[in-house]
């Protein structure tokens, strides 16, 4: 599902080049969940950013669910997003001015809203947020929010989920509460990265990846 191969990614800035990953090769397998940890800022994020074609590598090859991405045009890479990963991040990223059901069914792909609509409702009902669906994020707590970005990363049914920090803003309960939605994905035959500082989301995988300073050090 994932194959990183000698990745390296460098910024330029006025202090001169930072090395935020420096020779990574990772595979992951159809159907494994995989939690990946490490200190702040050893390119934990950008290891996402570039699996999930949201960032462009220095050098090194992708692979994302048989395809080379670094081969892929734009548009192509956007679609592949669309219809096979979901992200679920912190800090939920949710339209303060859309409804419950109206920010899951804006990840729709273009020509898919009703479909969307629909397995939108199932989700939001299945996460116990029926009786939220006209209402607006600021009206729901924390989890709740999470729980629907979380839908909304599954309304595509993509194969592949990438979760940065997904409970980090979270109480036990609620983090709980998004970890069982992410391993239900996974026992259903989905791929699962992680990114936590928290011991409890990486106990959930069925591997550990360790990075310092941009390389793996373990997994």
């Amino acid at each position: 599902m994932i194959h990183l191969e000698n990745v390296t990614k460098t910024y330029a800035t006025t202090d001169g080049p930072v090395h935020a990953l420096s020779g990574v090769t990772l595979d992951v397998a159809p159907g494994e969940f995989v939690a990946v940890r490490g200190p702040s800022g050893c390119g934990k994020s950008t290891l996402l950013m570039i699996t999930g074609a949201m960032a462009t590598p220095s050098s090194g090859r992708v692979g994302v669910a048989g395809e080379n991405v670094l081969a892929m045009s734009g548009a192509a890479r956007a679609r592949l997003r669309a219809e096979k990963i979901g992200f679920v991040f912190q800090m939920f990223h949710l339209l303060p001015y859309l409804t419950v059901l109206e920010n899951v069914v804006a990840a729709a792909v273009s020509g898919r809203e009703a479909a969307a609509k629909r397995r939108g409702r199932e989700l939001l009902e299945r996460f116990q947020l029926g009786p939220r669906l006209r209402h607006r994020p600021a009206e729901l707590s924390t989890g709740e929010r999470q729980r629907v970005a979380v839908a909304r990363a599954l309304v595509n049914q993509p194969r592949l989920i990438l979760a940065d920090e997904p409970t980090g803003n979270l109480d036990p309960d609620s983090a709980s509460a998004v970890l069982d939605l992410l391993a239900d994905f996974h026992c259903q035959g989905g791929t699962v990265l992680l990114v936590t500082h928290q011991e409890a989301a990486a106990e959930r995988a069925q591997r550990t990846i360790s990075l310092r300073e941009g390389g793996i050090v373990s997994g």
